[in-house]
């Protein structure tokens, strides 16, 4: 606990003026006390300057100013006054307006206001209490100013008359204490005190009245309170001695207590008081009246004056007032009196809704905000008391949110499970607010809650897998495909306005990643060693198309037909943002593409075999004694195109004797028709067309030297040309010396590697 300590001077009532205010120092302590759950309290007196301290928060709750400032510090109080302001900056209570503790509680003892310090990010609730301790700023004062008496000249000593009491708003100490009655020749005061807690005061005859002695006695009943200074109040007493009536009235009962319902009509009947009087004849005859002690209650009550009925004058209110008490005087002719009160007790009925009033309300709210978030703070209150003023919360079953009771009036709305914008992007809350009351009442508020978007789809292209056909040798800038993507999420998330792609390409068993080159804003795929014709393939952003961008796009060498030369992998990305889209964190998604690269025949066959070299002559020697079918050799061809375009025949065009040969259409194979004789020539020739299947087709001649001899001489005797033997006898010495150079140069290096 700690304690604060204030100086503040009091100015006396304007009822005890004097020339000159007189001033005097009070030194009062402000206990601060922290309880649990952020409560504190306070003291501070009453009528303090606007601008004056009442407690540091900061130090007594353990915030910081930081704290008070992020959180949008401020303060709540159920209802529109503010008697209390919160001085962020500084992080103090302060006094905001002019606080009249008579005002705020009346006689209520002790008097608090009750507020709410209300933090945010996140919602933090601190309970403030500031007890309002009371100065003497009220004289005691009397109602009338004068008190007039006739009492009989036969009144014995002991007869009592009721005296007015003097009302003081102050409490404690500062409150009415005694009363003194001036002169006392012959009559004495007695003070009694009441039920209620207040004094009530009697003039007690002394000693008999002698009219022809003193007409008319003149009093002065004086009542002082516990101030320091201290502060009296003052009413006149005017007693006229009269003959005969020598009995007062006496009511029935001392205190009349009854109940009666809040909502009771004017006109309904509260209660007859009775009194009698031992006189006979007209000094029996009395008059009911309530004294003007009974303060505001007599404007909601009437008395009959003859029957002494109390009925209901007024509109009750049990949230306003609980009780109220009566003071009623009978006074006979001979003006005797006698006093009663009548204490009335309101029982509460169930005429006021509960009341919804929304603290903080958080909108929107993320979808991935995790269960228990705090969506909204609510105070709810019923004016009612009993079970008439409890109230229970409750929101819709069917909605991913729960209400719950966090203080006393307060309530927070949290979210009971995860959330999903993209099902739900917008709640209305009605929270319903209903009382224990027989027959109840209830209300509602409705809270319209936006559910704002975060990145959590990832875009989704409307294939699995996209492949497309495109013929080789195609022109540049040809469409090959489009692909197309959505994303569920808004916003920035689900941008799909512009898309781009990228794409990865895998030569399959060709190129690998480190063969490519990224080229431009358009990103092409450049190899960069030359394997195929094309240079590149060109992905446009724009209209997300891929085009093969060159005059041909040939397959590699002896590849299968059809053969996929390229795979592509489509990522969604965001334009300029290097493979993210519009979310954070950003989501994306791929998509495979197969371009089939179809064939054209835009290649001729090519012959293998026999090799045609200019520089020798290389024959086939057939033997004379060769039988028919005799195979002479093979024509091989191949053709780098795929399917019907390299079904390749064979065709016999020229040869020396077309009689003796012929050439296998499929196989190339060439054999002899005939038996071949001595007459044949040595040296036959033959042209052999080789004819692929392509629209056009296209075709290769090859020349195949055949020589019909038993021997090599022979054959040596018709096809050797001296010179190109000599000009092959050099070539063949040389390759040979410079393959025996290498073989040696490789096995002393070998054997210099293994004696390391």
């Amino acid at each position: 606990m700690s304690v604060l300590c204030c100086f503040y001077s009091q100015r006396s009532s304007s009822s005890t003026r004097i020339s000159s205010w007189l001033m005097q120092s009070l030194v009062l302590c402000v206990f601060v006390m922290t309880v649990a759950r952020g409560q504190v309290r306070y003291s501070v007196p009453e009528e303090m300057t606007k601008g004056s301290l009442v407690g540091n928060i900061v130090q007594d709750l353990g915030l910081d100013v930081k704290r008070l400032k992020s959180g949008r510090a401020r303060i709540f109080t159920e209802d529109s006054r503010e008697y209390i302001g919160l001085n962020v900056d500084k992080g103090t209570l302060v006094v905001k307006e002019r606080i009249d503790r008579e005002e705020l509680c009346a006689q209520v003892s002790p008097c608090s206001l009750h507020f709410q310090i209300i933090l945010e990010n996140p919602i933090e609730l601190h309970r403030i209490d500031v007890e309002i301790l009371d100065i003497n700023d009220h004289a005691p004062v009397f109602v009338r100013k004068e008190i007039s008496f006739q009492i009989s000249e036969l009144a014995v000593p002991g007869a009592k008359f009721s005296l007015d009491n003097a009302q003081d708003s102050d409490v404690g100490l500062n409150t009415l204490q005694k009363y003194t009655l001036n002169p006392t020749d012959n009559f004495s005061l007695k003070e009694q005190m009441g039920n209620d807690g207040l004094k009530y005061v009697e003039m007690i005859l002394q000693k008999t009245l002698d009219r022809e002695t003193q007409e008319e006695h003149k009093l002065i009943l004086t009542a002082f309170d516990g101030g320091s200074p201290q502060k009296s109040g003052t009413i006149k007493i005017s007693v006229l001695v009269i003959d005969a009536n020598d009995n007062a009235p006496v009511f029935s009962l001392p205190v009349y207590r009854v109940s009666l319902l809040e909502n009771s009509a004017k006109g309904t009947d509260v209660v007859s008081v009775t009194a009698t009087d031992k006189d006979k004849g007209t000094n029996a005859e009395m008059a009911y009246s309530f004294s003007p002690t009974s303060g505001k209650a007599l404007e909601l009550f009437n008395i009959d004056s003859q029957s002494g009925d109390i009925i209901v004058n007024g509109d009750l209110d049990f949230e306003k007032s609980k009780h109220f008490q009566l003071h009623v005087e009978a006074t006979d002719k001979g003006g005797l009196t006698d006093s009663s009160k009548v204490i009335i007790e309101l029982i509460d009925v169930n005429d006021n809704a509960p009341m919804i009033s929304v603290i903080s309300f958080s909108n929107p709210i993320p979808e991935d905000a995790a269960p228990e978030t705090v969506i909204a703070m609510l105070n709810v209150k019923d004016l009612d008391s009993g079970r008439n003023g409890q109230v229970k919360c409750s929101i819709a079953p069917n909605l991913p949110f729960k209400i719950q009771s966090s203080t006393s009036n307060f309530y927070s709305v949290t979210t009971d499970q995860l959330l999903d914008r993209e099902k739900i992007s917008e709640y209305n809350i009605t929270i319903t607010a209903i009382d224990e009351g027989s027959p109840s009442f209830s209300t509602n508020k409705t809270l319209t809650l936006k559910i704002s978007d975060v990145n959590d789809n990832a875009p989704v292209f409307q294939r699995q897998s996209y492949t497309a056909y495109v013929m080789e040798n195609n022109s540049p800038g040809v469409s090959v495909l489009s692909v197309k993507a959505h994303d569920k999420d808004s916003g920035n998330n689900a941008r799909m306005a512009v898309v781009s792609f990228l794409f990865i390409v895998s030569i399959i068993a060709i190129l690998g990643t480190e063969d490519l080159d990224y080229v431009g804003s358009l990103l092409f795929l450049r190899p960069k060693r030359r394997i195929f014709d094309a240079d590149f393939i060109m992905a446009n952003a724009a209209s997300r198309a891929v085009r093969l961008c060159h005059d041909r796009c040939a397959r590699a060498e002896n590849s299968a037909p059809e053969t996929v030369i390229a795979m592509l992998n489509v990522k969604d990305l965001d334009s300029g943002k290097n493979g993210q889209d519009g979310g954070n964190p950003p989501l994306s998604s791929n998509v495979s593409v197969k371009i089939m690269i179809q064939d054209q025949n835009d290649n001729a066959p090519q012959v293998l075999y026999p090799v045609q070299s200019g520089a020798s002559v290389v024959a086939e020697i057939v033997p004379r004694s060769a039988d028919v079918g005799y195979l002479v050799t093979k024509v091989v061809a191949v053709d780098v195109d795929s399917g019907q375009n390299a079904w390749l025949s064979y065709k016999l065009q020229k040869a020396t004797d077309r009689a003796l040969f012929e050439v296998g259409l499929q196989n190339g194979e060439i054999r002899t028709v005939r038996q071949v004789t001595d007459k044949d020539a040595v040296k036959q020739r033959l042209t052999v067309v080789v004819e692929d299947n392509g629209q056009p087709s296209r075709s290769a001649t090859v020349n195949v030297n055949v020589a019909v001899a038993d021997s090599f001489p022979e054959v040596l005797s018709e096809f050797t040309d001296f010179t190109h033997d000599k000009d092959y006898n050099d070539n063949l010495t040389f390759y040979l010396v410079l393959a025996l150079a290498v073989v040696s140069f490789l096995f002393i290096v070998s054997i210099i590697a293994i004696l390391e």
